[in-house]
Order: C-alpha cells, then structure tokens, then sequence
C-alpha cells in the first residue's frame, strides 16, 4: 500500500510544463531564421537609404533615413504583438477583415489625397496610409476563412468562382485608385490562396487562358479601336521594357537609367561615386528602384546579398506551410508567401529591366510607412502559425 502511494505521489501530473520567460514572452518558438532576415532587410534598407538620400530633402539629410527606421521599429513591435496572438482567431473575424478591407479602400476615392494622378493613401499627422498595402495581408486572412469554410458548399466549379469574386472585387477597386502595381498583388495572392485551397488545375488552366485574353484585350484590342482602358502613361510602362531603345526619354527613362546604375556597379560596387543613383538620375531611387542604388554603390556582392536574405525568407515562409497546426494555418502561410515573392521578382526583374514598371515596391527595402509595416504584420502572422504548430505539437507530447 505504501508503495503505491509512492509511486503515485513520484509520477507527474498530466501537463504539468515549466513555462520558462521564452514562452512567456513569445519567443520560445519563432523562426529566428524568418525574422533575422526581415530584420536584416529592414536594417539594409535604412543604410542604403541613409547613404543615398543624403542631400534629397534640403536642410534635412537624414530624412529618409530616420522615418525609415521608425517605420522599421513599429514593425518589428508589430511582428512581435501578433506573434503571441493565435491566427486560428482571424478565421472566425473573416467576414469584418473582408469588410474592412473593402471599406478602406472605397473610402480613398472620397477621402484620400491626390498625388501624380492617383489617389491611394490617407494623409495622416506623421505618414500617408495607403490601405491597399494592409489590404494585401486581410485579403489572404478573409480569404483563407472564406475557402475553409465554403470548401464544401456548392461544386467546385462554383467554389472557384466565389473565391475569384472575392479576391478580385477588392482588385478592382484598387485599380481604379489606379495603382496597377497592388491590383496585380491582389490577383496572385488571391490565386495562391486558392491553390493551396485544392483548387483544381484545371481550373486554373481556364483562368490562365481567361488572363492571357484580359491582357490582349487591354493591351492590343482595346487601343487598336479606339477605345483604351488603360491611361496611356499605365500603358507605355508596361510595354517599354520591351522596346527599351523607343522609350529613353519616356515611359523607359528610369529603367534604363537603373540598368545603367546596376552595371555600373561591377563586382563591389562604386561607394560614393555611384553618380547614377546619386545625381537624381534614377529619381524614385528611395522607392520602386532602390535595388539600383544596392546594384551601383555595393555591386553584384552587394545584390547577392540582399537576394539571398530574400531567399532566406521565402524559404522559411513555404516551410511554415508544412508545419502549420491546421489547413488554415496552410493557407494564409502560402498565400503570404507567394505574395512577398512576386512584389520581390517583379520590383527586382523592373530593376534589370527585364520586368514591365508596375510601382511595385521591394518589401522591406523601399522606403514607406505603409510597406513596411505591412510586411512585417505578415512576418508576425507566418510567426504566429509556426508558434502555434510548436505549441500543439508539445501540447500533443506533454505526457
């Protein structure tokens, strides 16, 4: 009797887990890996931006760079809150992030300000808020709810089409702004969501054939009537690239001066004498072409390096995919994941000139507010699926 009283009293209690200040505080089961690279990218973008915008704003030389820096410290702060906070909880909030979403974006035609021929952002006491870059992350959390819970109403065929209106209703009201740039961001992260969704292939063959049509019809069909969808200068920056020659003083101007600026930069790199990014040769060199300052002032070192931080991210985000606790988890991981990759492949394919312009700009890297905090809420929701999966996992063996 005394024995097994012993033996009793000696076996732990059923989950009976030391929680130790990593967990307490969150950071027990992040992707270190994940946020070292954000954080590493983030930390790049505001040297570069200290050591090329210099003599940009007069009387303030480090402009640029301090703003930067602030964006960049909110984000990380950002990153860190959603960490701790369980994604599953955006699922059951899908229908007010949709909602918001839309909203948001709707309310920049009656509220926004104008600025070179588009009206996007919100002027607020401290930096402009462009919605449409939040609205890239709500989009892939409202429609991984949506996905999840409709998967079996209705045919697949009629799935795939709910879930296109969904992604492309907010689309289109962002290429009305007009901001083509996002609008297209939209439309992938939309797709991706659906393939991880289980989508059939088939049906992306329709969509693909449907895409290939849009784009005849706006680029060729429409013109050659009379009857243009796009403004001519939407236009011209999107086939310039391939007629680069035809357009040195126009719509190509910047992107040849940027193909200039990169190959000027060699192995390491001209330092201060980067003359073309320096001289306002590349105007939005803070911006959409700040992988040009990377290219002329560092060299192709310079670029591998931040490429590789890319890679390292983009790595890191698809693995999350694989570990996530739950199909949502899955879903949101992916579509966020597809989404950092495109605006990364088109931003820097613009660059080389081998892209058309689109505004796109390079996450973490180019300067603005609204992009970088954006981005690194989505860090922090990647974060929050990779914690969750630890933590069910250890849940699952805490006997």
């Amino acid at each position: 009797m005394m024995y097994a009283t012993r033996t009793r009293n000696a076996r732990p209690e059923p989950f009976a887990v030391h929680i130790g200040i990593g967990e307490r505080l969150g950071l027990a089961h992040m992707d270190w890996p994940l946020t070292i690279s954000a954080v590493a990218l983030v930390a790049f973008s505001v040297f570069t931006l200290g050591q090329a915008t210099q003599n940009d704003v007069p009387g303030s030389p480090n402009y640029y760079l301090e703003r930067q820096a602030i964006y960049a410290v909110l984000g990380v702060l950002g990153m860190f809150a959603l960490t701790r906070i369980d994604y599953s909880r955006f699922r059951e909030l899908r229908v007010g992030l949709y909602t918001f979403l839309c909203a948001s974006v709707a309310l920049v035609f009656v509220f926004g300000f104008a600025a070179r021929g588009s009206r996007r952002a919100f002027e607020l006491p401290f930096f402009s808020f462009q919605p449409s870059e939040l609205g890239k992350l709500l989009l892939v959390l409202a429609l991984a709810g949506f996905v999840i819970d409709g998967a079996r109403r209705g045919s697949p065929v009629q799935r795939t089409v709910r879930y296109l209106c969904l992604g492309l209703a907010p689309a289109a009201l962002v290429f009305l702004q007009p901001d083509l740039g996002t609008s297209m961001v939209f439309v992938v992260a939309t797709l991706a969501v659906m393939y991880f969704g289980g989508v059939p292939w088939t049906h992306f063959a329709v969509i693909g054939g449907g895409l290939a049509g849009l784009i005849v019809l706006v680029l060729i069909a429409a013109p050659a009537v009379g009857h243009p969808i796009l403004k001519g200068y939407q236009e011209e920056r999107l086939t310039s690239f391939l007629h680069p020659h035809e357009h040195e003083a126009g719509a190509g101007y910047q992107q040849n001066q940027s193909v200039v600026a990169i190959g000027a930069g060699q192995d390491t790199g001209r330092g201060d004498k980067a003359t073309q990014t320096r001289l306002d040769f590349v105007p939005e060199r803070s911006t959409d072409f700040i992988f040009a300052v990377i290219g002329e002032r560092y060299g192709f070192m310079g670029a591998a390096f931040v490429l590789s931080l890319y890679a390292l991210l983009f790595w890191r985000a698809l693995r999350i995919t694989t570990l996530s606790k739950n199909s949502y988890g899955t879903l949101v991981a992916g579509g966020i994941a597809v989404a950092l990759l495109f605006q990364t492949f088109v931003n820097v394919g613009m660059n080389l000139g081998i892209m058309p312009i689109t505004g796109i700009p390079l996450p973490l890297m180019s300067y603005g507010g609204s992009s970088v905090l954006a981005t690194f809420l989505a860090v922090g929701v990647l974060q929050s699926i990779n914690v969750q999966a630890h933590l069910s996992q250890k849940g699952r063996f805490a006997w």
